[in-house]
């Protein structure tokens, strides 16, 4: 199982896609993969080349970044997967606009994608479409806006958390 079996597989599935380039860098194997297929490449990879772990989901924002992106293109989201059968690893880019972010969530078929989409919602505001429990991991419910995104204002005041009423234990009397 190499690079070029997965490059045939997306062909027979994907077609001649532009949108879709597979490569490898550095010793390790890369895709960029359309926002609106991704869904569906990560599926392949893991149905038919035993892709059976995700290993990280992360996003990047290149917002006034020199590095030229897909028209319209702000955000960057990678998804690592590995193969506990042969060691392989793939990375997945895919790009997501500035205005209203939105992916498909890869919970149904990893669920350790659930802390992970949480965390980039969180942090950046990119909605997972489809996901079963999407609400901020890291900051508080009254927290507004998402402070990684490079135009967070990191000045600006945010409205003062409730305390935690602490509960009692049911050890104690």
């Amino acid at each position: 199982m190499g690079l070029e079996e997965i490059k045939q597989r997306f062909k027979k599935e994907f077609g001649d896609d532009k949108n879709i380039l597979l490569w490898s860098e550095r010793g390790y194997d890369y895709a960029s993969v359309a926002r609106d297929k991704i869904f569906n490449a990560v599926k392949i990879l893991k149905d038919n080349f035993a892709f059976d772990m995700l290993m990280d989901l992360f996003c990047v924002d290149y917002l006034n970044y020199s590095t030229p992106l897909p028209e319209g293109s702000r955000f960057e989201i990678m998804t690592h997967l590995y193969s506990t059968k042969t060691g392989a690893r793939i990375f997945i880019k895919s790009y997501y606009p500035s205005q209203s972010p939105a992916a498909d969530s890869l919970t149904p078929l990893y669920p350790a994608a659930d802390w992970f989409e949480r965390e980039v919602f969180d942090m950046y505001g990119v909605e997972f479409k489809k996901h079963p429990d999407l609400r901020r991991i890291l900051m508080y419910e009254g927290f507004e806006g998402h402070p990684l995104r490079k135009d967070y204002d990191i000045k600006k005041r945010q409205p003062l958390a409730a305390l935690i009423k602490k509960e009692k234990s049911v050890f104690e009397k």
